[in-house]
C-alpha cells in the first residue's frame, strides 16, 4: 500500500493556504463565479455532496485551470469496503488532493479507503462532525463517556483511522490540540465550524465552533471557512480579514 504523502505541512505556508473555501453552491455556474473571485486568495477549494452530484468532475477541471489552489473532494464515504475502495480509486483519478471517508463503526472501511487511494489523493476520516451536539451523541444510544466529553469519542476515531492509514483526519478546533499531541505533527487536521469573532460566533447549525486563530493555535492545518465568506458583503474583503488573523498567529509562532 503506497502511503500518501503531504509535504505542505512539513514547510513554513502562507496564511492564505491554511484557509478552504467550501463550495456549498447548487449550480456550477456559481461556483465557477467563486472559483475566479477567491482562487488567488485562498489555499485550496472544498467540493461537497451537492455541488459534485448537480456537476460532476465538471468543477474539479474548473479549479484546476483557475490556479493553484488544492481540491478537496468532501464526498464522506461510507459504505461496505469493497465499495467505498472502488469509489476512492475513482476519486484517485481525478487528480484532487484530499477526500473524506466517516470514521464509522470499524477500521476496515477506512482501510479499504486508503487502499482505494493507491496513495495519490490524502484521505482524511470525518469523525464527528461539528454540527453534531452532546444531546445528539447521547441520543444516538453511546456511552455516557462519549457524550459527556465528545473529544473521547474523536480521540477513539482519530487513532483508528491513523492505524489505517489516513492522511489525517476531520475535526472541531476545540480538539485539534488533542490530535496533534496524540498523533504528531504530520497528520494532517482539517477543521469546520470556523466563525471569526468580527462575524460574532454566529453556530448556525454548527455546534462545535472556534475562531480561526483559535483554530490555528490548537495545531488545525487546514481551516473550513465558508458562511463567513459567502455571506459577507465582499467575500474577497473577507478572506483577507482572515488571511490577517492567522498570519498573526504565525507571526507570534516564530
Amino acid at each position: 500500500m503506497r502511503a500518501y504523502k503531504n509535504s505542505e505541512i512539513d514547510f513554513m505556508r502562507a496564511a492564505k493556504d491554511y484557509i478552504v473555501f467550501p463550495l456549498d453552491v447548487p449550480s456550477l455556474k456559481e461556483a465557477e463565479q467563486y472559483v475566479v473571485l477567491l482562487s488567488e486568495y485562498v489555499g485550496m477549494f472544498k467540493v461537497g455532496l451537492e455541488l459534485f452530484i448537480s456537476s460532476g468532475p465538471e468543477i474539479i477541471k474548473i479549479i484546476k485551470k483557475s490556479g493553484t489552489a488544492k481540491i478537496f473532494l468532501d464526498l464522506k464515504l461510507h459504505d461496505i469496503p469493497a465499495t467505498v475502495s472502488r469509489a476512492m480509486a475513482s476519486i484517485a483519478d481525478l487528480g484532487v488532493d484530499f477526500a473524506t471517508v466517516h470514521c464509522g463503526e470499524n477500521k476496515k472501511m477506512l482501510e479499504a479507503a486508503v487502499a482505494g487511494s493507491c496513495g495519490k489523493v490524502g484521505v482524511l476520516g470525518v469523525t464527528v462532525l461539528t454540527s453534531v451536539s452532546s444531546k445528539d451523541i447521547h441520543d444516538a444510544g453511546f456511552r455516557s463517556e462519549f457524550s459527556s466529553d465528545m473529544s473521547r469519542l474523536v480521540i477513539k476515531r482519530t487513532v483508528m483511522a491513523k492505524e489505517a492509514g489516513c492522511a489525517g483526519i476531520v475535526c472541531s478546533g476545540l480538539e485539534a490540540e488533542m490530535i496533534k499531541e496524540k498523533s504528531g505533527k504530520n497528520f494532517i487536521v482539517v477543521t469546520p465550524g470556523i466563525r471569526p469573532s468580527w462575524d460574532g460566533m454566529k453556530k448556525d447549525d454548527q455546534e462545535r465552533t472556534t475562531t480561526p486563530a483559535m483554530a490555528v493555535k490548537n495545531g488545525s492545518d487546514y481551516l473550513v471557512i465558508g458562511r463567513p465568506i459567502r455571506d459577507a458583503k465582499d467575500p474577497k474583503e473577507a478572506v483577507i480579514r482572515i488571511t490577517r488573523e492567522v498570519e498573526a498567529v504565525l507571526q507570534n509562532d516564530e
